[in-house]
């Protein structure tokens, strides 16, 4: 009887050791232990749901000219307004074409000035990529874009938070054409028309091998499945949203 009422008195005793303990690092670090358990993940928007059946394409602009115009005049054939996301010197190396991509009514989105790991930078070095080629489409389009897409998909917290507080919505994709792999126009065509799903976002390049030849035929096959293909911030929900672990972005009713 003895024995486990001093078992009980051991136990007791640890138990409020430990509490002591905890609250003393609390204190000292000001709720920083509190803050990590609490501290969500920041996402970027990968797709949106939706079950409208509307979508959105996407052109990332690097490196090259060579395809755009056939995009745009591809774009126009289908009466499809997509969302290209520009390089700061690409902007520099094309600031015509830019003003053509506005002119024909597709939105225009900020992909950073020097196409760097976001996730590498500081704070001061993630607002100058973007401001930088931010006030570049400003000074050829008058409006200020609303959209950012991290070069490689490459983000962190505190890219995303940056952004935010840039007046960006930090875009990725669901559905990556893989283009960039120059396989050929069949693969790409089926990896977007077999994957895409309501609110989806599909990656392609500007200046991608075969974009002529299988961009047409994608966008048929879409609209044929009854897809509307609109931009992105049309796409996307402003506020009143939340995000799941996948990125996906849901609208709160």
């Amino acid at each position: 009887m003895i024995y486990h009422r001093y078992n009980l008195i051991i136990r007791v005793g640890m138990v409020i050791i430990i509490l002591l303990l905890i609250s003393m690092i609390l204190i000292m670090n000001n709720g920083g232990i509190l803050e990590v358990f609490l501290t969500t993940k920041e996402l970027p928007i990968y797709s949106v749901e939706r079950n409208d059946k509307k979508i959105s394409i996407s052109f990332d602009a690097a490196w090259g000219d060579e395809f755009t115009n056939d995009i745009l005049d591809t774009l126009d054939k289908y009466n499809v307004k997509s969302t290209f996301f520009l390089v700061g010197f690409w902007v520099d190396k094309y600031p015509h074409r830019v003003e053509e991509i506005h002119k024909r009514g597709h939105e225009i989105g900020n992909h950073s000035s020097t196409h760097p790991n976001m996730s590498q930078l500081s704070r001061e070095q993630i607002i100058e990529e973007l401001k930088v080629t931010e006030d570049k489409i400003i000074s050829i389009t008058n409006e200020k874009p609303i959209l950012f897409r991290p070069p490689f998909g490459d983000y962190d917290d505190l890219l995303i938070k940056t952004a935010q507080e840039l007046g960006y919505y930090t875009i990725q994709w669901d559905i990556d054409s893989l283009d960039w792999k120059e396989l050929g126009v069949e693969p790409v065509i089926d990896k977007v028309v077999k994957n895409v799903t309501d609110g989806s976002i599909v990656l392609f390049h500007n200046n991608a091998k075969y974009i002529r030849e299988y961009l047409p035929i994608i966008i048929e096959r879409l609209q044929e499945k009854g897809y509307e293909i609109v931009p992105i911030s049309e796409l996307i929900y402003k506020d009143n949203f939340e995000m799941d672990n996948r990125g996906r972005q849901i609208y709160l009713k």
